[in-house]
This record gives C-alpha cells, structure tokens and sequence, in this order.
C-alpha cells in the first residue's frame, strides 16, 4: 500500500511538476537567425544565484592556488576584448549588458573556456598560450562562451537533467528531502564543467558568437583558425570539453557560412 501510494504520488508530482515548464525565446535571433523555443522546468533566477556561488567557489580555489589572475598584462588583454564583446550582446537580449559581468585568467595549461549563467567568464591561460591565439581568436572563444550564456544553454540543461532524474527528484520535493538549492547548484557545476555541450548548443554558440565578434570589431573568420588550432591540439579530434560537436570539415563548413553572413557588420564596425 505504501508502494502504491509513493508511485501515484509521484506521478502526480511529476505532472504537477511538468505543467510548470514553460517554453521560452532567451534571445533574438540575430543576423545568424539562431531562433528556437527551449523548454524550461527551472527559473533563470535559480541558475544564475547557483551560478554565481559556484564561480565564487571556482575562482576563490584558484586565488588560494595563487593560479588567478597571475599575468596582469594577459587578464588586461582578455578584460579589454571582454568589454568590447559585453556590450554587443543587446543585439541577442536586451538585459544581457546589464548583466553583473566578471572575467577572469587561471593558470592551468588546459584548452578551456566558459562563461556560466549571467555573464561569468573564466579563460585558461593554455588556451590562450598553446594555440598562440591573437585578439580576433581570443574573441571567437570568448563571442562562443558568452552565447552559451545568452542562450541559457546551462538552465535548458538543467531542466533536461531534473527531467531525467524526475522520479527521484520530483518526489523528494514533494516529501520534503534533500536539499535543492545545494542540488541545484551540483547540477549547474555537472553542467557548467564536467558535461559537453550538445551538438545543437554548440552549433547555435558557434553562430552567435561569430556575429558577437564581428559587431565588436573583430574578424569573424578567426573562429574557422580557430578550430584548426584546436583541432591539430587535440590530434584531429575537438577537445573534450567540445566533443559533442559535428566533425572538423561540417564545423568549419558552418563557421565559413555564418562569418560570411556577418561579414557587412565587420566591415561598417572597422569602418567607425
């Protein structure tokens, strides 16, 4: 009986649960057209308060390793690309430059980038020494980052986990166990650093992160040497934190096609 009464309670929850997800547009569209409804099961408030915390811890580890920050003229260089991106993300959503922005260098030799929800950015100084990449490249890495940001890709991750996970999760809300705020923010990390993105993630970043680049100045095509460089690192394969991602020859086939479609933006921003 106590069986029975645990499955339908449950259910019902989980049905409860689902009639609060709502599908959301995070962004327009843009020149590159990325325009699709993404369901959501979480607010975007939650994300971003767990992601705040969890950058905090991220980079307060990396500040006790003394591996934060350490070359002053590298965090200027990566800050000043930041500042001339953070103000272009108004073409996606309006909110964004307004966002409570930090940008941030680790030491480590890892090819590695992110920015998590609400503008949270961290670079590794291997991605930027290995691959010897100039300020356009710098911008294509930093431009593809923040729009996983825009498009909270990690929030959509999230809903898509606690869908997975909706018979143990949904019920122990409805009993009152666990602790979701300290689960919300173990699914964000999980997300944020330990899962690739999917293929669809990383395509619409790869698109709105060329147009990002291109209207703040930099020279979209960067991001097809880009890959290259990344490609030869990795022995022809993308680098794990982008393994999801469509082979070498369609990913360079799409950045060609998006910088092309941004290219009249470059051109009338250099002009300025």
């Amino acid at each position: 009986m106590l069986r029975r009464w645990i499955r339908w309670g449950g259910v019902a929850a989980a049905v409860l649960f689902l009639a609060g997800c709502q599908t959301v547009r995070t962004t327009q569209g843009g020149a590159v057209g990325v325009d699709r409804g993404q369901s959501m099961l979480v607010s975007a408030a939650e994300v971003e308060q767990a992601s705040a915390q969890q950058y905090a811890q991220v980079i307060e580890a990396a500040r006790k390793k003394g591996m934060l920050n350490r070359d002053r003229r590298m965090l200027t260089r990566v800050r000043g690309i930041a500042n001339r991106l953070i103000p272009q993300t108004a073409a996606f959503r309006s909110d964004a430059p307004a966002w409570r922005w930090e940008v941030n260098v680790i030491e480590s030799n890892e090819l590695n980038a992110w920015c998590m929800a609400g503008g949270k950015i961290a670079i590794y100084r291997g991605l930027i020494d290995r691959l010897k990449l100039s300020d356009d490249e710098i911008a294509a890495v930093m431009g593809h980052e923040i729009a996983h940001a825009l498009r909270e890709h990690a929030r959509e991750r999230v809903s898509q986990a606690m869908v997975t996970n909706l018979g143990v999760s949904v019920l122990s809300a409805a009993v009152g166990l666990g602790q979701p705020g300290a689960e919300l923010m173990g699914t964000v990390a999980k997300v944020s650093f330990e899962l690739p993105n999917s293929r669809l993630h990383e395509t619409e970043a790869d698109s709105m992160g060329v147009e990002l680049a291109a209207r703040a100045g930099y020279d979209p095509r960067a991001a097809i040497g880009l890959w290259d460089k990344m490609s030869a690192q990795s022995n022809g394969a993308p680098p794990q934190w982008l393994s999801t991602h469509p082979s070498h020859a369609s990913r360079k086939a799409e950045l060609a096609r998006d910088a092309a479609r941004v290219m009249p933006i470059y051109e009338a921003t250099r002009r300025r």
